[in-house]
């Protein structure tokens, strides 16, 4: 079964929670205790096994190219998934949250579809379910293992939460991965996990627009950020550390490059943060061998994730390896596992010559408390 995932890191949050700000503080600070009670569930669902929405959305038959969609409405309480307000194939809601849910999940599983063959995050035309709604001013979004959930957000930092179709295609890719690689949610396994999410995110919203790689904003959340926060996302994979500088929500932390590696006990270990150099890895690749991404570069990393040669523990090098190999397996040795191999080498996970390698210099965050994200 998979982990509870957040769109918002921990240590965003965490700052939010620390302001001045009444309003926002205890906003964050409801959104982080939530999250606390959802991690809860989610162990316990990882014991007895799934139950509710996933369950009552009923299973189509394996190979289902059509997807089952359904949009729930929590009302802004804490039960899910709540009243089920949109079906397959029903017609458009007022509501544009419920609409934008129903598209998200419909651009990922056709992005899924049409460029890899997958259907649904499973494989097997898993429903896709989510709730809109949830909770009063929740700052976040996130894949439970069973279905999606959107907050509105609090409208001075964030706002809803169904805007972003990459955060959309974020959260349910972690699906992906909880039914293929199922890598570890700590460390270095860990980012990887966030860092093939976005990978993802970003390709499946680049698919809906049409755009090449150089056309692509390469940020993940635009749009989520109110108008008067200083900031553009909540990561940039082209430019890690510099989607955001903002007197509310501090300075985007996230390293490009392993010389900034960040050795932390927050956020599982970093997986938030660290998640920049893979991320910048697959940046440098697409954009190396241009076009669409998600043709050449997102085909490299789809293999990597679904071919079985990734150990739920991998490290940054051992994926950089796995990525290289895959390309040569489907293009042989040429400009794609050359790219590839390149780019690895420049955020530092290998040396000149592409051997595997850590190449870390981590750097200790002060003042660490043990937070599981």
């Amino acid at each position: 079964m998979g982990v509870f995932c957040t769109i918002v890191p921990p240590h965003v949050l965490d700052t939010l929670a620390r302001s001045g700000d009444a309003a926002l503080s205890q906003a964050a600070r409801r959104t982080l205790e939530h999250d606390a009670r959802e991690r809860t569930r989610r162990r316990l669902t990882t014991v007895i096994g799934p139950t509710g929405a996933a369950l009552a959305a009923g299973t189509p038959s394996a190979g289902s190219d059509t997807p089952q969609r359904t949009i729930h409405d929590a009302e802004h309480k804490d039960t899910l998934p709540g009243p089920t307000v949109r079906t397959e194939g029903a017609k458009v809601s007022k509501d544009a949250s419920v609409n934008r849910a129903y598209d998200g999940l419909g651009a990922t599983f056709e992005t899924y579809l049409t460029a890899y063959g997958r259907r649904s995050v499973d494989g097997q035309g898993l429903p896709l379910v989510a709730s809109v709604h949830y909770l009063k001013d929740y700052n976040n979004a996130f894949w439970n293992g069973e279905q999606m959930v959107f907050g509105d957000g609090d409208g001075r930092i964030f706002l809803d939460f169904t805007i972003a179709v990459d955060v959309i295609g974020h959260e349910l890719t972690h699906g992906v991965t909880q039914y293929s690689a199922n890598l570890d949610y700590f460390g270095q396994s860990g980012a990887l996990n966030e860092s093939v999410s976005d990978v993802f995110g970003s390709l499946i919203k680049q698919y809906t627009l049409g755009q090449t790689a150089e056309q692509a904003d390469w940020l993940i959340g635009a749009g989520l950020l109110a108008p008067s926060v200083h900031g553009q996302a909540l990561r940039s994979m082209k430019a890690p550390g510099t989607a955001y500088d903002d007197p509310n929500l501090g300075k985007d932390p996230q390293p490009g490059s392993m010389s900034g590696y960040v050795s932390t006990s927050q956020d599982n270990g970093g997986v938030h943060i660290n998640s920049g150099i893979p991320n910048r890895a697959f940046y440098l690749a697409a954009a190396a061998l241009g076009g669409h991404a998600w043709e050449q570069a997102g085909q490299v990393w789809y293999d990597t994730l679904t071919g079985g040669s990734l150990s739920a523990h991998a490290q940054f090098a051992d994926f950089a390896a796995a990525t290289v190999a895959a390309a040569t397996a489907r293009y042989g040795e040429g400009e794609q596992s050359r790219a590839v191999a390149a780019a690895w080498h420049e955020v530092g996970v290998t040396p000149a010559g592409g051997a595997a390698g850590t190449g870390a210099v981590p750097r200790q965050q002060p003042g660490e408390q043990t937070q599981e994200a």
